[in-house]
């Protein structure tokens, strides 16, 4: 069974995913990783996030690959070529030009296909922006997550500063809310819910109560 949880970013959606997938015993793959891990090899090696060339040749010649314990239902480590991208990923610079990098035909047609390779045929729950639309319209389980931008941005500016990143509130919201109409307006694989998902609102939730509303739907669709 595929778990398909999307939503912008900052919504929840890689603390809920783990925690689903932690609670049902199985395995979780984060995609948007994925397009980081790509996007921080173009910046590593100086290649620009608008040269679509390029980066389809960077994501198909350097696959992504996550590294699990024997039984864990979570990474331990991303890795693109010979590189450990586990904290890089989700460094600044990352962060600004991933939808950039992102919105390219070949990146996505690449991770897509990797994506549905690493899940194969085990049951998963997949976190990102168009999994229930074009990874996996099939999935059992469909949500999408959502939250205020006030509240997003309060969560990424905390994740950022465990990270060692001092930036203003201000300056995350303005970003999130840019990369938001990036990613709702971009021509391939827009975000948006799929037609069957279920909506959850994170804002005033606690992180066990979305995912007691996850798990609850996951166990009535066996």
């Amino acid at each position: 069974m595929i778990i398909a949880i999307d939503g912008p970013a900052a919504s929840g959606k890689s603390t809920v995913a783990k925690a689903v997938a932690r609670r049902l015993g199985i395995r979780h793959l984060d995609t948007g990783a994925m397009y980081r891990a790509v996007t921080w090899l173009a910046l590593h090696e100086g290649v620009a996030t608008d040269d679509e060339v390029a980066l389809a040749g960077l994501a198909r010649t350097h696959p992504v690959e996550f590294d699990y314990a024997d039984g864990a239902s979570i990474a331990t480590a991303v890795r693109i070529g010979t590189h450990d991208v586990t904290a890089a990923v989700r460094f600044p610079e990352v962060d600004a030009a991933v939808s950039a990098v992102s919105a390219v035909a070949g990146v996505r047609a690449a991770l897509v296909e990797r994506q549905r390779e690493l899940a194969g045929a085990q049951d998963t729950v997949a976190e990102g922006r168009d999994i229930g639309t074009v990874v996996f319209p099939s999935a059992k389980v469909k949500v999408y997550l959502t939250a205020s931008a006030e509240e997003r941005a309060r969560r990424r500016k905390l994740d950022l500063a465990a990270q060692g990143h001092a930036v203003e509130q201000d300056e995350v919201q303005a970003r999130l809310e840019r990369r938001d109409t990036y990613d709702s307006t971009r021509a391939i694989s827009p975000l948006e819910a799929a037609a069957d998902a279920t909506l959850l609102d994170t804002t005033g939730l606690s992180v066990e109560q979305v995912v007691d509303a996850i798990v609850a739907l996951s166990r009535a669709a066996l």
